[in-house]
């Protein structure tokens, strides 16, 4: 569903572009991480999607205080990202459940830093990444999207990447590529 568009976009090689620049800059990176616990199998409801992630158990941890079983799991980060996720620097908030940040701590975390300009970024751009634009506006913060940091799901119906970026147009505050990020984000040292 994600993959072509993962691969068109480079999004995996961009957000790995956009870690290391934010660290060189020193600014707060912020992670909003989707997990799912055993006791998650026992909702009595559920979307298309989030049916699918519990049966192949994307995302799926054994327990919310034990990382027995996280490396390697679906829940666990690229590897090539982790010195950088995993320096106790990185502020990794409570996991989302759905899509949005609405049900975990990533507003909370970034006021608390005093941030109040994000730069979004992530796999799923009509999904977790519009989510995260939508709550983050609604919060009062300046949000500049990645554009080729993030993909988007293609089926029949259409083309899930292309429908997020009109919406990011109507709701950012700017759409940028990786390279004018990294840019930006070297000027700030």
């Amino acid at each position: 569903m994600f993959g072509a568009s993962v691969e068109d976009n480079g999004t995996v090689e961009h957000i790995d572009q956009l870690l290391s620049a934010a660290k060189s800059a020193g600014i707060t990176v912020a992670i909003s991480p989707h997990y799912y616990y055993p006791s998650d199998q026992d909702w009595q409801f559920a979307g298309p999607l989030e049916r699918f992630m519990h049966s192949v158990g994307m995302f799926a941890r054994t327990h919310p205080l034990q990382l027995e079983g996280f490396d390697g799991s679906g829940a666990d980060y690229l590897e090539r990202y982790k010195n950088r996720i995993l320096d106790g620097k990185t502020v990794v908030a409570s996991p989302h459940k759905i899509v949005g940040p609405q049900s975990n701590d990533l507003v909370l975390q970034l006021r608390k830093r005093g941030v109040t300009q994000v730069l979004l970024a992530g796999m799923a751009a009509n999904l977790c990444t519009e989510s995260h634009l939508r709550e983050l506006i609604e919060q009062g913060f300046e949000v500049v999207v990645i554009r080729d940091a993030t993909a988007g799901a293609r089926l029949p119906e259409g083309d899930g990447y292309l429908a997020a970026l009109i919406n990011f147009r109507f709701l950012a505050s700017a759409i940028w590529t990786t390279d004018q990020a990294v840019a930006e984000l070297a000027q700030a040292t």
